[in-house]
């Protein structure tokens, strides 16, 4: 990369938008912006389990969680994100919420908009970039198998067992559009990422949102997939990377992708055993099927090795996998994509 960190940020000013949800998002986010000053997480809104879920019941509200996730991942503040994070260990209907939940659904009640929550929500928290909702239209994640049954709400279907169905047809219900600050982002980008995390249950809901392949085409952005570090139990057991990327472009649509990054290392035998007994495998690749494929596959030792920080009231910290990407090394690849 040429130039400093610094010189890069100020000087080229590459734009990203990062789209996921969860810690998949937070993940990348979070190293990302060590490099770029002009980073738009566009985020999921389909999640329904937890916290979320039972604000979406009792309130009426937008899902909050993941938005909260990426706000606090492009944070300058440490003591604001721990505060975002705090989850009420105890308190009748407070317990199990967390602070940053609860604050942009309050936001979202008086104002009646979830964008002044999330606005709000940026100040407050002094993100270097911007956090946009995918859709604000209030929907229900679908799938739809092939003997026609049906599973609907995100929690169920990130739980669901699919008995060797493939390809599930994911749809949201009613029909999501994307916002329109969703839209310019995408179509002014030079860097379109979409972050590793749950295939069915957090990336699907936010790639299938009417509106997201028409912009990603009239983009001029390079679009790159990273590829999730280990397989989920009764959903993807036996993918391998093309396997991933062939269904991120089932749901986008369009053979769109530019560029894949996946990882190459393999943890300590000790960490592996316990996902092994989980039903979870380090995703495979085969370098040969690359070479079919029209999309540039790179592949990087991208599995972490320092310790994950565990703050004493970080949701985030403390339900993060085990076995998680580099963020440093993936955002260092993403810059070298950047300048090719």
């Amino acid at each position: 990369m040429p130039g400093t960190i610094q010189e890069v940020k100020e000087i080229y000013a590459p734009r990203f938008v990062v789209i996921g949800g969860g810690t998949g998002s937070f993940t990348l986010l979070s190293g990302l912006k060590q490099y770029a000053n002009d980073i738009t997480a566009l985020v999921n809104m389909a999640d329904d389990g937890g916290s979320t879920g039972i604000l979406r019941d009792e309130l009426g509200v937008l899902p909050p969680g993941d938005i909260r996730q990426c706000l606090v991942a492009l944070s300058d503040s440490p003591q604001l994100r721990e505060l975002f994070n705090y989850r009420f260990p105890e308190g009748g209907g407070l317990r199990g919420h967390s602070f940053g939940n609860l604050f942009l659904s309050a936001v979202e009640k008086m104002t009646d908009k979830f964008e002044d929550a999330v606005e709000l929500a940026s100040e407050l928290l002094r993100i270097q970039g911007k956090v946009i909702p995918v859709t604000t239209t209030k929907s229900q994640l679908i799938l739809t198998q092939k003997d026609g049954s049906v599973v609907r709400g995100e929690y169920k279907i990130g739980h669901h067992n699919f008995l060797g169905n493939t390809k599930p047809i994911i749809s949201l219900d009613p029909i999501a559009h994307l916002t329109k600050d969703g839209k310019d982002a995408i179509e002014s980008a030079d860097v379109i990422v979409i972050a590793p995390g749950n295939l069915y249950g957090s990336l699907a809901p936010a790639l299938v949102v009417e509106g997201v392949r028409q912009a990603i085409k009239k983009s001029k952005a390079k679009l790159v997939y990273v590829c999730n570090l280990v397989t989920k139990p009764n959903q993807t057991d036996g993918f391998k990377v093309h396997d991933y990327a062939s269904e991120i472009e089932r749901f986008i649509g369009a053979p769109l992708v530019d560029y894949v990054i996946y990882n190459t290392d393999e943890p300590p035998r000790t960490l592996l055993e316990k996902y092994i007994h989980e039903g979870e495998k380090i995703v495979e690749f085969d370098l040969e099927r690359f070479e079919k494929c029209h999309y540039q596959a790179i592949g990087l030792p991208l599995i972490a090795t320092d310790p994950i920080p565990q703050r004493q009231h970080d949701a985030i910290a403390k339900s993060r996998s085990l076995i998680r990407h580099d963020t440093d090394a993936v955002s260092r690849q993403l810059m070298r994509i950047y300048f090719e």
